[in-house]
């Protein structure tokens, strides 16, 4: 027999590497932590980090979060792996966490005294059936949209499959080839390599944590729900878009370092008449194409605050502006256009009354803070995920995707005449700006007391909170996973009346 007993759950966050990964997370540790859910919240951080953003960023986070407990895991380096000289170096990071992953996980999770884990995606398939050996609920975290969930739960069918063309995932709709990861091109490669055996494991979870809310993405959510993705599917737990860590900023921009004076640009703006330009921490633009984004910003008119990123990882990230973006380009926007390398607080930027337009790579952290902040974004995905999560947002009506724009690996050059021409469109156009404040609507409804996003994620705290014991070798994973999807499913129907964005 078994016999429960309710509680603050003691909940461990096991990330990966990558802004994309840790900022979500983080966000995550501060709802959890939260006087409105009072979690005894652990964040693991693995060292050292790729790049100084992620190391600020974490250092900034926990001194904003003083009730968030810190471990700190020093990774072995790959001394035993030559093949991955060369391969990018988030993915040889996610690697070396799996391969340690089996040695350190039990005794932290035991000296943290864990009711449960959270897992990042990129460690799904050697946290799960670890958890599963100590009788601990697993549960994974997508940071992505939920489209791109779904096509991840379904890409081992499509594999076996001997699938080489599109892929029909059930009840969410196609996915073009043209749209994968650039990766997943090559079956060798490490990363289709880990993302192959993460998405097998999925349905050995006892839930699945996506950074996404149901008016956003309700076919897909649904599908996920139902398990018309993959049959059998653990209980999907819908708790975005989290919001950023507040008081961060003046913390995060001492440690990396003189802050960007663009609040004081931004202030001497009208209102809606910046383009925010960002591409992201995780990859930077092919010269021959920065020079023609320069030239496109120049000739479109319009004012631009433009965050440029020079290399891949930051630390390698030596160039000065004058070098990358050509003699004299500054002088000639200067007062028009603010360009900067220093660290620059996006979500403030966005809730800016200034800002207009986000011309963005569609990382999805960036596209659920304009989501929120009801700001129109001009889509150029350039890496992964990023098509998938700009037909997201184009198809919610929250902004506008060129698709015939090239991304990494493809030939060609989006030239500046074709950029101008695009960011004066997208910045006229009113259409766009009343559908993206519906959107941001919906958001705020979802985060907020009683709103779907904000009942997914009690559900996941009232599951962590209640202790099973349970005698040696039963089946903890599969009764709870029925006892979750039962209680869930009972709630659908109230869930479900904000899956749509009116």
């Amino acid at each position: 027999m078994a016999s429960s007993t309710v509680r603050a759950p003691r909940i461990v966050l096991l990330p990966s590497a990558g802004m994309g990964h840790l900022a979500p997370f983080g966000r995550l540790a501060a709802a959890l932590s939260s006087s409105d859910h009072a979690c005894d919240v652990s964040l693991v951080t693995f060292l050292p980090t790729v790049s100084s953003a992620e190391s600020a960023h974490l250092d900034s986070l926990f001194a904003a979060l003083p009730a968030v407990r810190r471990i700190d895991v020093r990774l072995p380096p790959l001394d035993d792996a030559p093949d991955l000289s060369g391969a990018d170096p988030f993915y040889v990071h996610y690697e070396a966490t799996r391969r340690a992953t089996p040695l350190l996980l039990p005794p932290l999770l035991a000296a943290a005294r864990a009711d449960a884990l959270v897992a990042d995606i990129s460690l799904a398939s050697v946290a799960i059936p670890l958890a599963r050996e100590i009788n601990l609920p697993c549960y994974v975290f997508f940071t992505a949209s939920a489209t791109m969930f779904s096509f991840y739960a379904y890409f081992p069918t499509y594999r076996d499959a001997a699938g080489d063309g599109d892929a029909d995932v059930p009840g969410v709709g196609r996915v073009p080839r043209s749209s994968f990861p650039q990766a997943l091109h090559d079956r060798a490669n490490l990363f289709t390599q880990q993302f192959l055996a993460n998405g097998r494991s999925l349905p050995r979870a006892d839930g699945l944590l996506v950074n996404t809310f149901n008016a956003l993405e309700p076919e897909a959510v649904a599908a996920l729900w139902s398990g018309t993705v993959v049959p059998g599917f653990p209980p999907v737990f819908t708790v975005g878009p989290l919001n950023p860590v507040t008081f961060l900023a003046s913390r995060e921009q001492s440690a990396r370092g003189a802050p960007a004076d663009y609040t004081a640009w931004l202030d001497a703006q009208p209102e809606r008449s910046v383009v925010y330009v960002s591409f992201g921490s995780r990859k930077a633009l092919a010269p021959e194409q920065l020079g023609e984004l320069a030239g496109g910003l120049e000739a479109s008119g319009c004012r631009f605050l433009w965050v440029v990123k020079g290399a891949v990882v930051d630390r390698d990230d030596g160039a000065d502006l004058g070098e990358l973006l050509g003699e004299g380009f500054l002088e000639r926007v200067q007062g028009r256009g603010m360009v900067t390398k220093a660290w620059v607080e996006q979500g403030d930027v966005l809730k800016h009354p200034a800002v207009g337009v986000f011309l963005s790579h569609c990382g999805w952290n960036s596209l659920t803070e304009a989501v929120a902040s009801g700001v129109p974004v001009l889509a150029w995905p350039r890496f992964a995920d990023q098509r998938v999560n700009a037909g997201v947002v184009a198809r919610a009506g929250a902004g506008a995707w060129v698709e015939a724009w090239s991304w990494e690996g493809e030939e060609g050059v989006v030239k500046a005449e074709e950029i101008a021409e695009t960011v004066r469109s997208v910045m006229a156009d009113e259409t766009l700006r009343t559908k993206a404040a519906t959107v941001r609507d919906a958001a705020a409804r979802a985060m907020a007391g009683g709103g779907t996003s904000y009942r997914s994620l009690a559900e996941l705290v009232r599951r962590c909170a209640t202790v099973t014991f349970l005698r040696p070798g039963s089946s903890h994973d599969s009764m709870s996973i029925c006892r979750s999807r039962a209680h869930m499913q009972s709630n659908w129907a109230s869930f479900s009346e904000d899956m749509l964005i009116s």
